[in-house]
């Protein structure tokens, strides 16, 4: 369901409450851990919907690349999902230090990525406010920060619907009275 929709330079910021397995972006965010182990929260979901071949990629992006360090993305195929792609993103546990600015990254990481795979339509999770404990209105306040300026710094970006899809009431909730306070 969408909540509200807000426009920047063409781009177009969506307030979503829906399951982002379902979602018809060409690419979703799965809030990931460094080992690509997708076994609980959106991580989960998004192999039961899109089908093992998703964990298995992951496995052999890891024994490939390594750990996926904090802030950084790894980019699978979606498997049956709508999506064309997932691009995993650790975001950082509350608690470790610099939580702000490597969510901050993280967000911005997503949003290079996609570019650089000439994207014009992406779905992301409130990445790291579930069992990573990142307060949600903190969360929300990063996002907004890092997409505002992802877009000012990007202007002729290929992204032209970033969707804010979160399954939650609470989160959605949240996500969309920080953006009307501070989407200006």
């Amino acid at each position: 369901m969408l909540l509200k929709s807000f426009t920047f330079q063409g781009t177009v910021i969506e307030i979503v409450q829906d399951d982002i397995t379902k979602q018809d972006t060409e690419a979703i965010v799965n809030a990931a851990n460094s080992y690509l182990k997708h076994g609980g929260g959106v991580a989960a979901a998004i192999v039961r919907a899109g089908g093992e071949e998703i964990q298995r990629e992951s496995d052999e992006y890891v024994k490939t690349h390594g750990p996926v360090p904090v802030s950084q993305v790894a980019v699978t195929k979606a498997g049956r999902l709508k999506a064309k792609y997932v691009l995993h993103v650790v975001g950082p546990r509350w608690g470790e230090g610099n939580e702000h600015e490597k969510l901050y990254m993280a967000v911005q990481n997503v949003l290079k990525k996609a570019e650089e795979l000439s994207l014009s339509s992406i779905s992301i999770p409130a990445i790291s406010s579930g069992i990573f404990g990142f307060p949600k209105d903190q969360c929300a306040e990063v996002f907004c920060r890092a997409i505002r300026d992802f877009l000012e710094e990007h202007q002729n970006t290929s992204l032209k619907l970033v969707r804010l899809c979160n399954i939650d009431e609470e989160t959605s909730k949240i996500f969309l009275s920080v953006f009307e306070k501070y989407w200006r």
